[in-house]
């Protein structure tokens, strides 16, 4: 039994689904999505409310069974309010600034680094160290995030870097001295 897979999806008001033989179309106020739907999954939609469902109890049935209705409940919600993850810049002189539609790093390296926004993602940067990446795929919002974060990850003995707003960085302590 699949507690997440069988759960229902609340439709929010302004999306709609539709299904197009393997594949689900989710459209709302800020865009529209599309997932690829295997064979083995069935979607149904009736009264504001979707269901999906799977045709026997195999293995990878009950594993694409709850992913699938994961990913088209991420879809609706992305698609009325969106998601959006926040970095902030640690060290001095690290910083960030938006130029268009791309954003350019000072962190510590002899180059600034840009970094352009796929189509669907927009970057804010409210404070020279904070930046934040929205849009309306979940997987794309987080995959950016990461990219971002990559170039310049935290460090454990200064905690310089680039790091989602909630992340702790457990510090190290740095060398002993020698005693002797």
């Amino acid at each position: 039994m699949s507690r997440i897979g069988n759960a229902p999806i609340e439709l929010l008001p302004g999306v709609e689904v539709s299904v197009d033989g393997n594949a689900v179309v989710v459209k709302g106020p800020k865009g529209s999505l599309t997932q690829a739907l295997d064979p083995r999954i069935s979607v149904s939609v009736e009264d504001g409310v979707l269901t999906v469902a799977r045709e026997n109890d195999e293995r990878e049935s009950r594993a694409l069974h709850g992913l699938t209705r994961a990913l088209i409940a991420n879809m609706v919600i992305g698609v009325s309010t969106g998601y959006s993850k926040e970095l902030k810049a640690v060290g001095v002189g690290y910083r960030g600034a938006l130029k268009g539609s791309t954003l350019e790093l000072q962190v510590g390296f002899s180059h600034p680094v840009i970094i352009e926004a796929p189509e669907g993602i927009t970057f804010e940067v409210p404070e020279p160290t904070k930046f934040i990446i929205s849009g309306i795929d979940k997987q794309l919002v987080g995959q950016v995030a990461a990219n971002i974060r990559s170039v310049r990850p935290p460090e454990p003995y200064k905690g310089k870097g680039i790091r989602y707003v909630d992340e702790y960085v457990r510090r190290k302590a740095g060398k002993a001295g020698v005693a002797g």
